[in-house]
């Protein structure tokens, strides 16, 4: 059922974006160095850039999951409750 309130209660597959983040950085990680060994420097680099970004996502998806349920809700957190017709 949709409330409206989606952007604001939404919440993220904290989970896959790890393992997704983690597989992200190993092909990043394979890209630099296989450019490098193929002498393609602007390539690597690339790969190199594409690689720190998500290290900057993987270091935030960790924080959140440590951060408890608020961000990572178990099987045993309700969902949020739609707010009221007159709030804003």
């Amino acid at each position: 059922m949709r409330t409206g309130s989606e952007p604001t209660t939404a919440r993220s597959a904290l989970r896959a974006r790890f393992w997704l983040s983690l597989w992200g950085m190993a092909w990043a990680m394979f890209g630099v160095v296989l450019f490098v060994l193929l002498g393609h420097p602007g390539w690597a680099a690339a790969c190199g850039v594409v690689w720190l970004l998500m290290a900057v996502d993987f270091t935030v998806i960790v924080r959140h999951l440590r951060q408890g349920p608020h961000y990572q809700p178990g099987r045993d957190v309700p969902p949020y409750r739609p707010p009221e017709r007159g709030d804003h």
